[in-house]
């Protein structure tokens, strides 16, 4: 197949991960011809054209296609989308992210591509949005949608959410969880005690990482809120931020002014490749973000053996039940203390928790399965048995 993926920044990310895997896939796999169009990567949160030019992936940037609603600039985009699908002739267009889908999917619908698919790896709007943009996004996905052949959600939540407000077809939907190289989390490849030195943690640390931009509705303020606590009732629970973002110098000085900085590590910007050995030198996760999709982190953790204390947002539940962690209702700061207590005073319960989140879900999130699922919809798209073709 020619196939055309597009997303707007290939930052490091979850949508940009999991793209960027769908496409060495489809590439080295199954052989396709693919192009990966994508804006310029904005922001201190760096970017993987390096991997991919490593992966022999041929990847097109467009300099208007950007993340923020700049209409001439949009519009821009759009004609040079338009351009580059009629210079490649793709068989599939799959957009990625809200932005790119949108304009992505009016240029491809409008050069009749025959299969457009988009993805929603977090829908722009929600309950702690403003009106004004839920307004505007939810009529802007609405319009899309009608300019798409089929719609992938990477959690059964996205399509709850999206046909509630009125966007897309129920038979436009399939369900492909986000891929990830599962073997690196299943087995990582340097020691717990290296990376606990590395971290600075004590052998009677116990340490607690979020993986996450350090940005807005990430849930950093509400592990600062909670920490104070949090160390009064267990002086040895540590918290490992790992990523870096525009909030950075803000948080550290709130860090700073409550008296807390030194319970807190901040690995700065990493690798993809480094997460699998920085997981596995902690001892839980906590994943505080208020829209996420299905945040990479949750499955990641458990197939590390870590067990996972998130809010029930979104696709959260779909991997943290009783089993493999705990689940809490979105700022629900008291629930968020009593659980961090718990499991830091409780290495077997952490275990537990950890051991039964690899048994469910080793497989579930492996991207050759991703890759598969969705070239099986390509060609059922093209072959017109698909429902939304």
């Amino acid at each position: 197949m020619k196939i055309v993926h597009v997303i707007t920044r290939l930052i490091l990310g979850g949508a940009q991960e999991n793209t960027l895997l769908t496409v060495e896939g489809l590439h080295h796999r199954h052989r396709d011809d693919v192009t990966l169009v994508t804006g310029p990567a904005e922001g201190p949160e760096g970017d993987l054209f390096r991997r991919a030019e490593e992966q022999g992936i041929k990847v097109e940037l467009l300099p208007d296609l950007v993340r923020a609603v700049r209409p001439a600039t949009d519009w821009k985009a759009y004609r040079e989308l338009r351009r580059t699908f009629r210079r490649l002739k793709p068989d599939v267009v799959h957009t990625h992210s809200s932005k790119a889908g949108i304009v992505g999917r009016a240029a491809a619908w409008r050069e009749k591509v025959p299969a457009v698919v988009h993805t929603i790896h977090g829908l722009p709007f929600g309950p702690f949005e403003s009106p004004v943009r839920n307004r505007l996004y939810i009529g802007l996905e609405r319009w899309a949608a009608r300019r798409c052949h089929a719609i992938v959600s990477v959690c059964d939540a996205m399509t709850r959410q999206a046909l509630a407000a009125g966007v897309g077809r129920p038979e436009q939907f399939t369900t492909v969880y986000s891929g990830m190289d599962a073997d690196a989390f299943l087995n990582p490849r340097r020691p717990r005690d290296d990376v606990r030195r590395e971290l600075g943690l004590a052998p009677e640390h116990v340490a607690f990482a979020t993986v996450a931009r350090l940005f807005e509705l990430k849930g950093h303020d509400d592990l600062i809120a909670v920490a104070p606590a949090v160390l009064r009732a267990n002086p040895n629970v540590r918290f490992v931020w790992i990523g870096d973002g525009i909030l950075r110098e803000r948080l550290i000085a709130e860090l700073e002014a409550a008296g807390i900085r030194d319970a807190f590590i901040l690995t700065g910007l990493v690798t993809p490749d480094r997460i699998p050995e920085l997981l596995c030198g902690v001892d839980a996760v906590i994943h505080p973000s208020l829209r996420e999709g299905l945040a990479r982190v949750l499955p990641q953790s458990l197939l590390v053996g870590r067990p996972a204390i998130s809010y029930d947002v979104d696709g959260a539940r779909e991997v943290v039940t009783p089993e493999t962690g705990v689940l809490l209702k979105p700022r629900d700061l008291d629930g968020l203390t009593a659980a961090v207590l718990r499991l830091a005073a409780d290495p077997a319960l952490r275990e537990r928790l950890g051991s039964e989140g690899r048994r469910r879900f080793a497989d579930q999130f492996r991207h050759e399965t991703m890759t598969s699922q969705l070239r099986s919809l390509y060609q059922r798209l093209l072959d017109g048995r698909a429902p939304g073709g």
